[in-house]
């Protein structure tokens, strides 16, 4: 009687546990909300193409941007395809719903490794970080990619020298998605 006394109540105790995690469901999949889709515009095949300085013929280059990761992660492969050394470019974007905040880490083959956090706003996305300029003092750099369209955007780079007052744009790049019709 004790053997089957003491096999109901475990028995009672292990439904008493289970019951409440049953109940609960399955957890909701990561990065569904709607600030891990703030970057999905940037998703795809795209031509890049850029003004050259005084009016001399510009640049052009082609980038690849996907999702991976179960979505989490947007993932940029940027090809130049112009100059002597065209740059190769990597980059990994997340949000961090922690920290309510994009994340951009981009690498090249040029040794670049800059870092950047920002966010979409007001219809554009900007991501920015603090470093050094070629003088040695303290700049403010970020990238805006904004006139966001479903075939098309624009993307600056830009530094600040004045702690984010003023912008100076150095690099415009506009994107076209492979295959759209130009416009």
């Amino acid at each position: 009687m004790r053997q089957t006394l003491r096999r109901t109540i475990t028995i009672l105790i292990g439904l008493t546990l289970a019951v409440p995690a049953l109940a609960q469901g399955p957890a909701p999949a990561p990065c569904t909300g709607p600030e891990h889709h703030q970057l999905d515009f940037w998703v795809g095949e795209w031509d890049l193409t850029w003004p050259g300085p005084q009016g001399k013929p510009g640049g052009t280059a082609t980038n690849r941007v996907e999702k991976i990761f179960d979505g989490c992660v947007v993932q940029e492969n940027f090809t130049g395809t112009s100059g002597p050394h065209p740059l190769l470019g990597r980059s990994l974007s997340a949000y961090s719903a922690r920290d309510h905040v994009w994340k951009q880490t981009w690498v090249d083959n040029q040794g670049a490794y800059l870092d950047f956090t920002g966010e979409f706003k007001d219809g554009e996305m900007r991501l920015s970080r603090h470093g050094v300029g070629p003088d040695g003092k303290p700049r403010l750099a970020r990238m805006v990619f904004t006139n966001i369209k479903p075939d098309s955007f624009d993307w600056r780079w830009e530094f600040s020298a004045d702690d984010g007052k003023t912008w100076s744009v150095a690099w415009p790049i506009h994107y076209q998605r492979k295959g759209a019709p130009k416009g």
